[in-house]
């Protein structure tokens, strides 16, 4: 794996995390219209909890965004020269920390189908599905929890 810094995103950072996105494998193909145009903007950091994986050269090769009200994982990936090296694992550990940081119980997650057996890897239970919401998504995506640990005395396991 390579040697990594997860740090807090900051608005200079869209334009990066945007690229991320749009050139996601897992979203070639019939899921191409989900992200079609879509863009990660200096707002959007700004009001929510996204942070990057950043390798030792300075490039950002993952990333996540954790919307607190309602509690979702709202974004997360990682680029695909650099899966399958554990840090999509880590950038999971990461937002459930966050997530017992900001006292939340669970996180919702409504997955894109194939990174669905990612998710059940991390720890999500699967709790249903979301239909369809055409025009851009016209498929149904799996709706999975995460419960964030807590040891005893309440604090994150993490």
């Amino acid at each position: 794996m390579l040697p990594l810094n997860i740090r807090r995103a900051t608005e200079q950072d869209a334009a990066v995390l945007t690229a991320l996105v749009q050139e996601s494998g897992a979203y070639q193909g019939q899921y191409a219209t989900a992200i079609s145009g879509y863009q990660v903007t200096p707002d959007y950091i700004d009001r929510n909890l996204v942070f990057t994986a950043v390798d030792s050269t300075g490039r950002s090769v993952g990333f996540y965004s954790l919307v607190l009200d309602p509690a979702e994982l709202d974004l997360a990936f990682v680029s695909d020269e650099a899966q399958g090296m554990g840090i999509g694992r880590l950038l999971m550990e990461h937002m459930l920390d966050q997530a017992g940081q900001a006292r939340l119980t669970q996180v919702r997650v409504v997955s894109n189908p194939p990174a669905e057996q990612f998710y059940r890897r991390m720890g999500a239970e699967p709790v249903g599905t979301v239909p369809a919401s055409p025009p851009r998504v016209t498929w149904v995506r799996p709706e999975l929890r995460f419960t964030v640990p807590r040891s005893a005395d309440g604090t994150t396991l993490h």
